[in-house]
């Protein structure tokens, strides 16, 4: 994203200062998988092999894992990996998760999201507390 500000020029004669600002696709990946993980029925973000051994040899959660991101000047399109709770209404997670990036990222960064694709990769289970296998 690309934001100009034309300053008019100065008493003295100035030129124009033209500025811009850039906001990184990392930047706006970790807004969207936050927004994304806060929707009650998403157990996480899938982030493949590779996400899950960088995570577990730098001891550092990747807070984009699972999000991939196209910024443009003025709009982005995002594609978001999940996995959702067992016993979720898979449609209705998917479009709150969309509806809570889109907020998200558009407040945040000003950029228009013209694209929210949501992939379920998975299923969560809960482990029961005790275990009652026969012995």
């Amino acid at each position: 994203m690309r934001l100009s500000m034309d300053k008019e020029p100065k008493q003295g004669g100035e030129p124009e200062v033209e500025s811009s600002i850039r906001i990184a696709d990392d930047v706006v990946g970790v807004i969207a998988g936050i927004a994304a993980v806060e929707v009650d029925g998403v157990a996480g973000m899938s982030g493949g092999f590779a996400a899950e051994v960088g995570e577990r040899m730098t001891g550092k959660k990747n807070l984009s894992k699972g999000v991939k991101v196209q910024v443009g000047e003025k709009e982005v399109a995002i594609d978001l990996y999940i996995v959702v709770e067992f016993g979720v209404r898979i449609p209705e997670v998917a479009t709150k998760v969309q509806e809570a990036v889109k907020r998200a990222v558009e407040s945040m960064t000003g950029l228009e999201c013209v694209e929210i694709n949501i992939h379920v990769q998975g299923v969560s289970f809960d482990e029961p507390e005790d275990d009652y296998r026969i012995r």
